[in-house]
C-alpha cells in the first residue's frame, strides 16, 4: 500500500487540477437544484422580490415559474456534467438578473450577503462556461467514450493514438 506523502499529494494535485473545477461544477449544480426546490416551496418569494425591485412586473409571473424549473433542471444537469454549457446558459440570465436587478440595490455587507454570494455563483458559472464540463462528467464520457474512473486510472500512461476512434484500433 503506497504511503501518504506531501510530495505525492502535491504531484497529484498538479496533475489533476481539472478535477477541482469538476467538483465546483458538481457542488454548484447541487446547490442550484436545492435552491430551485426551495423556490418551489415558497412560490411567492420570487414574485415578491421582483415586485419589491420595481422591475419586470409584467413578466414577474413568467419569471417566477422559469427560475425554479431552470434551477432544478439546470442544476441537476450541471451536477451530472450533461449538456453542461447549455445548463450554465440557462442559469446566467437568472443570476445576472439577481445580481444587477435585485441584490445590487441592497448593497454589500448586508446581513444575508445576497449580493456577494449571488455574484460569486455567477462568476463560477462563467468559469465553468469557459472551461467546459471536465473529465468527471457525462459530456466527457459521451465524447471520449471513457468513464471518469478509467481516465483517473490511466494517469501517467502513454497515450495511444488510434486510427479510428470508434473501433479503438491502435495505429501500428
Amino acid at each position: 500500500m503506497p504511503r501518504f506523502s506531501r510530495e505525492r499529494l502535491k504531484t497529484w494535485i498538479a496533475e489533476n487540477r481539472d478535477v477541482f473545477i469538476d467538483l465546483i461544477r458538481i457542488y454548484l449544480g447541487i446547490g442550484l437544484a436545492v435552491k430551485g426546490i426551495q423556490f418551489t416551496w415558497d412560490d411567492g418569494y420570487i414574485s415578491n422580490l421582483l415586485l419589491q425591485a420595481g422591475r419586470l412586473q409584467v413578466l414577474s409571473t413568467a419569471i417566477a415559474h422559469y427560475i425554479p424549473i431552470a434551477h432544478i433542471g439546470g442544476g441537476l444537469l450541471l451536477a451530472m456534467g450533461f449538456m453542461t454549457r447549455t445548463a450554465v446558459l440557462f442559469q446566467l440570465p437568472i443570476l445576472a438578473g439577481a445580481v444587477f436587478l435585485i441584490h445590487l440595490q441592497e448593497g454589500l455587507f448586508t446581513r444575508g450577503q445576497n449580493l456577494e454570494f449571488t455574484a460569486l455563483v455567477l462568476f463560477l458559472l462563467l468559469l465553468i462556461l469557459v472551461h467546459g464540463p471536465g473529465r468527471l462528467s457525462v459530456d466527457h464520457y459521451l465524447v471520449a467514450g471513457r468513464t471518469p474512473e478509467e481516465e483517473l486510472d490511466d494517469e501517467g500512461e502513454e497515450e495511444t493514438t488510434y486510427a479510428d476512434d470508434r473501433t479503438r484500433q491502435p495505429i501500428r
